[in-house]
């Protein structure tokens, strides 16, 4: 058995770049997708559900943004033969278990969001008063 460290050629390395896992990274910390993810996990919804729940999002961001979630296998796009032809948006698998990650950074926001406030109110009189 050898104790030899696997080459970057043999296993995915998140560290390097020019990776899928980077896009991964790009991707997933994007904010639109992380709330895109966090509405997802209340159930398949409409566009215009998404589009309304997704506060400040523009409908060309919104759909860039399901765009790029359904090629990475995380959001399903359904189109329902109607007229007007209905299309939904739901999490998959892998999108449902990096539902729980996006739960947790959603819920250590709001858990410190008065932390970060109070921290950016003592860094920006700090700068100010370096500045005079």
């Amino acid at each position: 058995m050898s104790n030899q460290v696997e080459s970057p050629a043999e296993a995915p390395d998140v560290m390097r770049a020019n990776t899928v896992a980077r896009e991964m990274f790009d991707r997933i910390a994007d904010r639109w997708a992380l709330l895109v993810i966090n509405a997802l996990g209340a159930g398949t919804l409409r566009f215009s559900r998404l589009h309304e729940v997704v506060e400040g999002v523009s409908h060309k961001m919104l759909t860039q943004t399901l765009r790029g979630l359904e090629r990475d296998g995380i959001v399903r796009r359904r189109v329902h033969p109607t007229s007007p032809p209905r299309v939904d948006y739901a999490l998959t698998g892998p999108g449902a278990e990096l539902l729980r990650a996006v739960t947790a950074i959603c819920g250590w926001t709001r858990d410190h969001i008065t932390h970060i406030e109070t921290a950016r109110e003592e860094f920006d009189a700090r700068r100010s008063a370096e500045v005079r």
